[in-house]
């Protein structure tokens, strides 16, 4: 499962290369199902790759 995170954390990292993105855009760009996109968020995260920005109805994701 370890290795599942860090493929997916992967697929995160090379739609958020595009440009920031919401998390419902982030969704719909990786075709990631809410559990493994959450995971691989967590993962990225954690490394500090990650901004997070509140916006109206949704999180913005974007590289640090």
């Amino acid at each position: 499962m370890i290795t599942k995170i860090g493929e997916n954390a992967g697929i995160v990292w090379t739609a958020l290369q595009q440009g920031a993105q919401g998390v419902k855009a982030l969704k719909k760009a990786t075709k990631l199902k809410n559990e493994e996109l959450y995971l691989a968020l967590g993962w990225l995260a954690r490394e500090g790759k990650l901004t997070f920005t509140e916006a109206e109805a949704d999180t913005i994701v974007a590289l640090a």
